[in-house]
């Protein structure tokens, strides 16, 4: 059964006001034409200095870190009042402010990989709103317990935002992580981390499912095996949480399941659609050169599961290959999902770092 929840559209119109125009700005192209990494690299750069403009020098001093400092791993899926963010908080901007954030974060995602992160934001705010978490608006964790809402996502540059020189844009909070490391034509957006709770709610009499394609595209690649291929893939074991999350750079494991060489054409076009959702969340300029270097590696790609095969069910799954690993890990409930996306080789720029 799916859980539902509710988010009045008054306060998401006041909390959201810079959506529609944000959205709009990723237009500037036609859908056919992909522009080059390099430009794609001077607009974040140029957005990002333009978040800065609207700083004073306190506001700066918050937002601005060393690219080889601490701050490059401190990042998690947990909510203010557990896990304590260091950045420019989203609810201390003023409407300027987070207007420039908002476009950011717009320049640097895809149109779809913009419209993920709002969509967990607003489910953050469904927590708050229903009781789930304390009020977002105002300085939250104080005082004990976890604090949710969308003023409680934290914004972070690691070292000075360039067209040429390596930096890194970090933006998150409770269930989200993004890190996108830039060198000029280059990026990388491993580790990130989207997550939802709830993964289903209402807002403007729509349901909104910020990793619903993820769940329904993986059951219908399960589903798509055979008898002998799922005994490949489905692991004899029940993993119900994350292996590679937070606090976990450096591990490494074993691929499991089966590999994508066993699989039809059709199933390993399943397979790098799902993919697709994680990759294709940074600009597309960088997605689609992502997802080709994984497309030349799939032979040596493996996809496992854990869990009933039924959609509905709360099932995980995980995709690895030589650069890459994506799993998906309900937490108990199909209302609560926590999702990973990691290059072993590239994670943080570590690649980009000796280019």
């Amino acid at each position: 059964m799916t859980v539902r929840h509710h988010v009045s559209s008054l306060a998401a119109v006041v909390i959201f006001t810079t959506v529609a125009s944000t959205l709009l700005a990723q237009r500037g192209a036609p859908a056919s034409v992909s522009p080059a990494p390099g430009d794609v690299t001077a607009r974040i750069a140029a957005a990002a200095q333009a978040v800065l403009a609207t700083l004073d020098a306190t506001g700066k001093a918050k937002v601005q870190f060393p690219f080889d400092g601490a701050q490059t791993t401190r990042w998690s899926n947990l909510p203010t009042g557990i896990f304590e963010r260091q950045g420019l908080r989203l609810g201390d901007l003023t409407p300027a402010q987070k207007t420039a954030v908002m476009n950011l974060l717009a320049v640097a995602l895809s149109r779809d990989g913009y419209q993920k992160v709002i969509d967990i934001m607003r489910g953050d705010e469904v927590l708050r709103t229903t009781g789930g978490g304390r009020g977002g608006g105002g300085r939250g964790g104080r005082g004990g317990g976890p604090t949710f809402g969308e003023g409680e996502y934290y914004l972070a540059f690691l070292g000075a935002p360039s067209p040429t020189a390596r930096w890194m844009l970090q933006f998150g909070g409770h269930h989200l992580a993004i890190n996108l490391t830039i060198a000029g034509s280059q990026a990388t957006m491993a580790p990130s981390l989207p997550a939802a709770q709830p993964a289903s709610y209402t807002f403007e009499g729509r349901t909104v499912r910020p990793l619903g394609r993820e769940n329904d595209k993986a059951f219908g690649l399960i589903n798509a095996l055979d008898a002998n291929q799922r005994k490949q893939a489905i692991l004899p074991f029940t993993v119900s949480d994350l292996v590679l999350g937070p606090g976990q750079d450096g591990r490494r494991i074993q691929p499991e399941g089966i590999r994508a060489s066993a699989l039809s054409a059709a199933q390993q076009a399943m397979l790098l659609n799902i993919v697709h959702e994680w990759t294709g969340i940074a600009n597309d300029a960088f997605a689609e050169p992502r997802l080709a270097e994984i497309k030349s590696r799939l032979a040596d790609t493996y996809f496992a599961w854990s869990g009933p095969t039924i959609n509905g069910s709360a099932a995980y799954f995980r995709i690895q290959g030589p650069t890459l690993v994506i799993e998906y890990a309900p937490q108990g409930s199909v209302d609560h999902i926590h999702t990973i996306y990691r290059d072993p080789t590239n994670d943080y720029g570590a690649q980009l770092a000796r280019n």
